[in-house]
């Protein structure tokens, strides 16, 4: 972000240089246009901040694929991923962001769960239940669509031109 105060030349400074992203989701994608599509936005979204995919899971039934999940992403901040969560929009997302940078988050996580979704232990965990879309999502375009939405806000936080 550029910041400007009368008398003052322009400063750069990187908001994100020290958050990472942890994307935590059971099962890796097997449909072709979904692989390429995490391949693409991992390559884009590393450009701005430290991604890690945790997807080597294999679904193993609700709670042992919720168990997996808590234990991979302890001490981050937590976005389960639920059809029953709230509905952001990308601003609400830009704004979390920023927050979150700004009071010092070190790690945020997204957990994208199986077939069968999430335990309510897991969901009680979550500092926020966000639902991608009024629709159910197969659990490799939510992957996607979570990708994409972090880079769309780095852009915009950035003020580049992908997002317009």
């Amino acid at each position: 972000m550029r910041w400007s105060l009368p008398g003052c030349k322009m400063v750069k400074y990187d908001f994100f240089a020290n958050m990472k992203w942890q994307i935590a989701a059971i099962g890796k994608p097997s449909l072709k246009h979904a692989k390429l599509g995490v391949e693409e936005y991992l390559k884009r979204l590393r450009r701005y901040a430290p991604v890690e995919l945790f997807n080597e899971a294999k679904e193993a039934g609700t709670q042992k694929n919720s168990d997996f999940l808590l234990r991979v992403t302890e001490g981050s901040v937590r976005i389960v991923l639920d059809e029953r969560g709230e509905h952001w929009t990308t601003g609400d997302l830009v704004k979390r962001i920023e927050g979150w940078q700004l009071n010092g988050t070190k790690r945020v996580s997204v957990l994208i769960g199986g077939a069968d979704g999430h335990t309510d232990e897991l969901r009680s965990a979550a500092d926020h239940v966000v639902a991608l879309s009024g629709f159910t999502l197969q659990h490799e375009m939510a992957l996607v669509v979570v990708l994409e939405q972090i880079y769309r806000v780095h852009t915009i936080l950035r003020g580049e031109p992908y997002h317009r």
